[in-house]
């Protein structure tokens, strides 16, 4: 199984149109607000901080660099190849290595873990933008990508995202700048229920070591100039012996 040519083509679309600069895009908000809160939070499960760190759904890289800055081997990973387009661009000394990756496709996970071995892996609001049928396999390609001693990161909307994206989308004035390109490429963001994914992982042999709720923080304001934030589950899995 793999993701439809209609999600890679939306995906590709969405990219290829997408500015350079960090921060035009909706979700790339600044590494202190994202990914350096999320490390605080992983790095005491790591069993091996040594392991390959794969960003899985990289985008533009922002969050890549950032783990390069503190990871020996950090891989960019994203099914978009004008995503990686963008992430080898702002990444001229090739901190981090990018390969296009469909995990959902049981034989491409298979292929990164036979070259990098056990992987640590961080993910960050991905889940709920992959087609439903999808998300089964996505995660059980997580659960290569890690085998038996890597640890995954994964942070996705909660239900209470959906109203607050629905009203955004929905204001009189029109979705702010930053959402609109998502809905006109036809990936809007999808809804995961909050209770699916620890039974996702469960299905793919994974166990949750640590979980709790942060907000995903976006580069997009209110009129009022308040940051868009969107309510998000954070959790920590792996195999457990």
């Amino acid at each position: 199984m793999s993701v439809t040519s209609r999600y890679r083509e939306a995906w590709e679309g969405f990219w290829r149109e997408a500015p350079e600069e960090q921060g035009a895009v909706f979700w790339d908000a600044e590494p202190v607000l994202t990914v350096g809160i999320h490390l605080a939070l992983f790095e005491p499960h790591l069993a091996d901080p040594g392991l390959a760190m794969v960003d899985l759904g990289c985008g533009n890289g922002t969050q890549t660099r950032f783990l390069a800055d503190r990871f020996p081997h950090v891989v960019g990973a994203d099914l978009s190849a004008a995503a990686l387009d963008h992430a080898r661009h702002a990444d001229p000394a090739g901190q981090a290595t990018y390969r296009v990756l469909d995990a959902v496709e049981k034989g491409e996970t298979e292929t990164l873990h036979a070259e990098l071995g056990d992987a640590n892996v961080y993910m960050r609001g991905v889940l709920h933008q992959v087609e439903p049928d999808d998300r089964q396999p996505m995660v059980d390609g997580i659960a290569t990508l890690v085998g038996d001693r890597g640890r995954a990161f994964l942070v996705e909307l909660s239900e209470a995202a959906k109203p607050v994206l629905m009203g955004l989308a929905q204001s009189p004035a029109g979705p702010p700048p930053k959402l609109a390109p998502i809905f006109r490429h036809g990936i809007a963001p999808g809804e995961v229920a909050d209770d699916a994914v620890p039974e996702y992982l469960r299905a793919a042999g994974l166990t949750v070591l640590a979980s709790g709720e942060l907000p995903l923080t976006t580069t997009e304001f209110t009129p009022d100039g308040t940051r868009i934030e969107l309510p998000s589950k954070w959790l920590v899995v792996g195999r457990t012996v």
